[in-house]
Formats: structure tokens, sequence, C-alpha cells
């Protein structure tokens, strides 16, 4: 056995695809004081028996771009090393039983085409040519990815594992980290035991590549890692006499996946209600091991497989293997630096996709601890979205219970947990709730959605077409246009920066100008290096030395890092007081009427300008009072600390409906922002996304002095803007977007839609879209004819680079 060393530049846990794949490229990078250990043998957790899919479509194109990249490597893999991969590219299939089905397949190979992998769409007559056994009468649709493939799972991490060794790094396996080790927030190592042996390897850099041990070991660090180990179930045929290579073939309606495999057929199933395993921990022995068998739990599936392939009927099972697989509560994989830790990186939760991932999750992460940012946005992935909370074992073990099965569910607009929720609610949410609110979740909050009417069933009935919401959302937008609604917002993030040095740091950070008067409201962003949106927020300046940053909620652990990774020498302090206050917003042309009835403050312009936050009485009680608005209406959110929120509702409410007032979900607050072209954080907005290109000029302020992305801010206005943002309304009233609709210049695919919804107002869906546009004027731009590709189809679109409505904000400051 090779003792570890004493010192390393970067320590890598655990020897699974992932672990062996941020080695590789790590070394590659010529990274060469690098060890990654493994507790007992490589591959020996869950990449074993991986089924070794390699699909490389993914939702967004940094995703598939990763996808992609695992799929050229594998391919290269063999003559690099010697190690015989075993991928093929033997194309995939995914059919089609419903018409809902086709519909969402039919947008996924038109985004395909966007996302420059080879698609095509194919009937049933199709599917049977190259499915020669396939039960193909009930089949509506199918899509063929000709390049997607197969491959060897525990092959390639060993081909991964002797590229890593010939580049220098040392892997040794049967040696346990006990502990990582930290001092002053930031890693200094790891303990580690061989048999009767320990010791330390001193180390800046930890990347936790753990799999289903990565969340309890992330947890002796104070990191969080929500991710869970559910069963995942699959069966071997006995060899199949005269069985073709076939592609792999996806039945997502029923639950199921089929691969041939040297003369065998392979079943796989996401079933909709999953089996949580490892409640208690992981023994210490597991390795290579497999769970036992559930045939009961099984059978539904291969009921359906049978019909579906009837030569499985005769074959003969050689192998029910039941084995463990790490799921997290989105779905997705967590990648990137953990924000209570310096030097401490993630790598883990593959959600059963750990082989086409961890090719491009490995070398998108060396990057990353190379360059000190990432390559591209991965904003997906960022383990800086997790929740404090969500490493709960109770919530986890409930939420991937369901994860599990919405990997083939229908990914229908708008989609629901269902399990773990009710985690954070707002303290009038029990009043929302008794007036009809329909609640969604994000990052553990309850957010009213949508109301629904009395005697309405309170639920989604989900479909790409227009769901049983639509008409509700119809009446809520109207009522902020022609009256006012009240949202409850009390899910924003709030972050106090405050101390003698406050205002330089955020000078620093910021690219606005915040050194405002106390009171004053600064719409901004915080951009790195290279001009990109780290951030996007309002910041209040409450006194000299005390500002209050607003965030998304999605965001306010991302945007919390952000700040304290920059935070120097300041005497600055940095405090999340999200849970102080709620927000109720209260937005439309009778905004201020109804607050005048409430409160006997001055709302007038003069008084209350746009961009003001002040003290308020209401009721009997106080509130601060920010006049902004993110649905293009006058407007007010109220900010109540939340032992009063519930009494600051109850005036309102008694007040409103002398003034039309209606109360709102986020649906509709989407809706009404679309339609005057605000951006949406981690849609429209991203880490690679220049600040110039994406429209927010107006919020840079280059002759304050300096601050993080300057440099690139000044470069772009001088080279010229590469693309533009630019807002899309259909023509035809009738279609949908939603998010990753193909945007068509002048017959030409040129990018996706970003973010969509349906623009009440307006009378058509509305959305917004970068288009390339080197060397050419706005007025350029717009000249060219426009479509926007829907499930292939394409329909005619207005092109706007000014909000459609109101286009001179005139509304917002009435």
């Amino acid at each position: 056995m090779t003792t570890p060393p004493t010192h390393a530049r970067a320590v890598i846990i655990g020897g699974g695809v992932s672990g062996c794949s941020v080695a590789y490229h790590l070394a590659k990078l010529g990274w060469r004081d690098i060890v990654l250990l493994e507790r007992k043998q490589l591959t020996c957790g869950t990449t074993w028996h991986a089924a070794g899919l390699i699909g490389q479509l993914r939702a967004s194109i940094n995703m598939t771009r990763l996808a992609k990249y695992s799929a050229d490597l594998y391919v290269k893999l063999e003559a690099e090393t010697g190690v015989a991969t075993g991928m093929r590219q033997c194309g995939s299939i995914t059919v089609a039983l419903t018409e809902e089905r086709k519909e969402e397949i039919y947008r996924q190979a038109s985004l395909a085409r966007a996302f420059d992998v080879d698609v095509q769409e194919i009937g049933p007559d199709d599917v049977l040519k190259m499915y020669p056994h396939l039960n193909i009468s009930d089949v509506k649709a199918a899509v063929h990815l000709p390049l997607d493939g197969q491959c060897d799972p525990a092959n390639i991490a060993m081909a991964l594992a002797k590229g890593a060794r010939q580049n220098g790094a040392k892997i040794i396996e049967r040696v346990k980290v006990t502990a990582v080790n930290t001092a002053g927030g930031k890693v200094t190592g790891v303990n580690w035991e061989q048999g009767e042996e320990a010791g330390t390897i001193e180390a800046d850099i930890v990347v936790n590549c753990g799999g289903m041990w990565g969340r309890d070991l992330a947890a002796q660090s104070g990191v969080t890692l929500p991710l869970h180990a559910c069963e995942h179930f699959y069966i071997v045929t006995e060899a199949i006499e005269n069985l073709p290579r076939l592609p792999v073939l996806r039945v997502p309606d029923e639950c199921a996946y089929y691969k041939e495999d040297a003369g065998k057929m392979l079943l796989g199933a996401f079933e909709p209600v999953a089996k949580p395993w490892g409640m208690n921990g992981i023994s210490e022995d597991f390795c290579f091991d497999q769970l036992p068998e559930d045939f009961d739990h099984f059978e539904p599936i291969l009921e359906q497989a049978v019909n579906r392939l009837p030569l499985l009927a005769t074959a003969g099972i050689h192998t029910f293997f039941n084995g463990p697989e790490s799921f997290t509560p989105d779905d997705s994989y967590y990648l990137g630096e953990a924000p209570e830790v310096s030097g401490y990186w993630v790598a883990a939760g593959y959600n059963s996709i750990g082989i086409v991932s961890s090719g491009g999750a490995g070398f998108a992460l060396a990057q990353w601890i190379n360059d000190g940012e990432p390559p591209f946005d991965l904003w997906d992935v960022d383990i800086r979205r997790a929740q404090p909370f969500q490493k709960n074992r109770h919530y986890l073990r409930e939420r991937v219970s369901e994860t599990l099965g919405l990997l083939y569910a229908d990914h229908f607009p708008y989609r629901q947990k269902a399990t773990a929720r009710g985690v954070r609610r707002s303290p009038i949410h029990e009043h929302l709730k008794a007036r009809g609110a329909v609640f969604g979740e994000m990052a553990g909050w309850e957010r009213a959605n949508w109301f629904a009417d009395e005697g309405q069933e309170r639920d989604y009935r989900y479909s790409w077409k227009r769901q049983n919401w639509f008409e509700n959302q119809a009446r809520e937008h109207t009522a902020v246009r022609e009256a006012v609604g009240l949202f409850d917002m009390t899910s924003f993030g709030k972050i106090r920066v405050e101390g003698r040095d406050a205002l330089p740091f955020l000078q620093r950070l910021c690219a606005n100008d915040m050194d405002v008067a106390p009171g004053r409201i600064v719409y901004t962003q915080m951009l790195n290096a290279r001009g990109g949106i780290e951030c996007d927020l309002t910041v209040t300046r409450l006194s000299d030395t005390a500002f209050l940053l607003i965030v998304p909620g999605f965001t306010l652990q991302r945007d919390l890092a952000w700040l304290r990774r920059h935070l120097g020498d300041e005497f600055v302090v940095i405090t999340d007081v999200t849970a102080a206050e709620s927000v109720l917003c209260v937005m439309g042309p009778n905004a201020r009427s109804l607050l005048q009835a409430v409160s006997p403050d001055d709302f007038s312009n003069e008084a209350h300008p746009f961009g003001m936050a002040r003290e308020i009485e209401i009721g009997m009680g106080l509130a601060r009072a920010h006049r902004v608005t993110y649905v293009g209406e006058l407007g007010w959110e109220l900010y109540v600390s939340s032992d009063q929120a519930a009494h600051v509702f109850e005036t309102l409410a008694e007040a409103g409906s002398d003034h039309g007032l209606k109360l709102c979900g986020l649906h509709t607050l989407d809706s009404c922002r679309i339609e005057k072209g605000f951006r949406h954080f981690g849609h429209d907005i991203t880490d690679e996304d220049h600040v110039l290109e994406a429209g927010l000029g107006f919020a840079v302020k280059t002759g304050k002095g300096d601050f993080i992305g300057r440099d690139a801010v000044l470069a772009k206005r001088e080279a010229g803007l590469s693309r533009r943002l630019v807002q899309f309304q259909l023509k035809n009233p009738e279609p949908l977007m939603f998010h990753n609709e193909v945007v068509v210049r002048d017959g030409q695919i040129v990018s996706i839609i970003t973010s969509g919804n349906y623009g009440h107002h307006l009378g058509s869906a509305i959305g917004l879209g970068y288009v390339p546009s080197a060397g050419e004027s706005a007025a350029d731009v717009l000249a060219s004819s426009y479509e926007i590709e829907i499930a292939g189809e394409r329909h005619a679109a207005i092109a706007s680079l000014k909000p459609l409505y109101d286009p001179g904000a005139l509304r917002v400051r009435m």
C-alpha cells in the first residue's frame, strides 16, 4: 500500500468517476501535486453499477456543452490511456405516447438544433425500423439523436484515473478521509486512516467527490451538501439470439429506458415513487455492494416493458439489480466552492446521470479551481444554490422519493414539487391560503403563485398549453395594470451591510454609485472581472454606515458568498436578515390612493418620489416603504417587521375593496415584468452575460472610480456589443413561450428565449433572448425578420430593444 504524502496542492476525496475526472482534468492543467484518496477501491460506490447512458442534450446550453464534452472525451480516452471505455455512439430514441409528451420532445428537438446537437424528429414507422422488436401501436412521435451513446462506466473511471496518473497525480486506494481540517474559515488539509495507520495531508484545496457519503462528510465541516441515496433498479436479460445492435431507447411515459449490451437487454426504471436508502448511514464495509431485491416494487415497470418490447416475455432474467444512487432536491448536481469554507470544493449528487455528467463536470471544476472563476455560467449546478435547511435528512428523504421519478416525468412548465413542502412560510401564509392562494415552492419558501376563485380547484393541471390558472392570471394582471394588486414577496433575500467601511466596500463591488443620501434606493449589479453579472439587486442606504441589499430569494446564499469572498480588511459586518421582515408589494395605478387610505403619511411624488425609502405609519403599525417596482406600475414595497406583517396585511385587505385591490401571485408578477422587459437573474442575466449586452448600462457608473468589472465595461464600450438582449412578442396570440424556445433571424437559428410568459395586457406571449449583433447597430438588429420556433413550428414575432409596455416608464413615475 502507498502511504499518503504530508503535503498536497489539492486532495480529492472519492474514487468514483467524478473524483477521477477532477483528478484527470487538474493534472491536464499542469497540477502535479494532486492526491486522490479512495476509502475502498476505485468505482466501488455507485460508478461500477451505472447504466452508462450518454445523452448529449440537457436543459441549458452550458449543461449540453458539458455533456457533449463528456461524449467527446470518452471517445478519445481509449487511445490516450489504452483502457477500453466501451464508448460507442449508437444513438438514442425517445418516444412519446401522449400528445403532451410529443410537445415536450419536439420542443427538445428544437432546442437541440439551437445547441448544435444532431437531431431528427421521426415517426412511429421510423422507430420500428431502428428498433424492430418494439410495439409502436400507441407511439405518437419520437426524436432520434444519432450521436448519443453508451459506455462502460467502470472503465471510463479507470481510464480517467490512468490518465491522471500519467500526468503526475497520485491515486491511493483503501485510505479513508476522516475529517477535512479548517482554520479561520479556510481548508488546511485532511486527516486520513489506512488500516492501523493515520495521518494528515496539508492542503489548501479539498474536493468532496464522496457521492452518497458526501453529505455527511461535508456536514462535519459545516458545509451544506443536500443529497440522499435512493434505490435504483434495473434488470439484465439472458443473451437473446440474433439481437441486433440497438440505439438507447427511452420511454419516459412508462418510466423506462432500454439498452442493448453484448446481445442482452438492460431495462432500467425511474419509478414515480422511489425508495430512499441509507437513512441510518452507510456501512463502513460497503464496497461493490448490491441492495436486496424488491420485485414487487419493480413489477409495474416490467409489466409495461413486456408490452412495449414483447421479446422480454421469453427472455430469461440474468440479473435483477438494485443499487444506490445519490439524488438532490432539484435533480441537478452540485459543483463549485462551498460558501461556508474557502478552499472546500464539491462535485457530487449526480442524480443517476453521473457518467455523462462527470467528464464535463470535472473539466469545468478543474478550470474553476485553476482560474478562480468558472469557465462559463454554471448556476444550474452551482453549490451556492443549496439552502442550509436542505441538509435536513427528514426533508431529503421525503424529497428524493419524488425527484428520482421526476427525471422521466413530463417536464411541464411551472411544475411544482409535491413532497417536503411547507418548510418556509410567510407570516401571512394562512391569510393567503384562506383567500384561495395556490402555492409554489422556491428555495423552501411557500409562495402564492396564483389565486383560485371561490369553488375553483386549488391545484395545478399541467400542460404545455394554457393551464387551468391562465384566466386567473389574466384577471390578476388586469388588476395590476388598471387598479391595484398586492403581492407577498417575503421570500426576498435581505442582507444588511454596515460598518465604518460599508460605503467603500459596496462602491468596490457594485457597478452603480452607492454614494447617495440615506433613504435613496439604487438598482445595481455586482460584476465579475469579465463584466458578467454575479448579483442583481437593489441597495437602500439606511444611514451613513448601513445599507440594505435586496436580492432574489433563490440567490441569497450565492450573494452572501460573493460579498464575504470579497471582504478584505474593511470594517464591515454582513448579516442575513431575511427572516426579520416581510415584504408586501402594493402595485398599480391605485396604489397611492390605497396607501393614503391606511396611512396619514404623504405619498405624493413630491413627498415620496421614485427610488426613495422611508418609514411610514400603516394601520396601527410601522413599515418602511420603498418606492420601486418589478411590474412596471406605480407601486411600493412595504418592509414590515415579521410580528406586524399580519396586521398590515389585514389593514390593506380591509381597505382594498374601495380601490379595486386584488391579491396576486408570482405568475402575474412574472407576466407583468416580461411585458416591461425587466430582466430575471439566472435566465436573462448570468455571470456569463456582459452587463452592457444585457441592456443594463444605465445602472453602471464608470465615472465613480474603480470597481470590479469596470475595465471590462470600458473595453466593451470601446469594442462594441457582440450581442443584444431583445424583447419579442408573438404576432399570433395563441402560442406560448416559457423558456428555451428558439429564436430565428431571417430564417436562421441564432439563439434561444431566455425567459417568457404571456403578456395579458399586450395580448400575446412575450419573451427575452440574446441576438448576435457584432458590428451592427441597434437599427440593423431590428431591421431583420424574426420568428420563434416552438416544437418545430415557427411563429412570426415583433422585436424591440425598448420595453414593449410603457417604454418611457411614465406609469412608474406617475
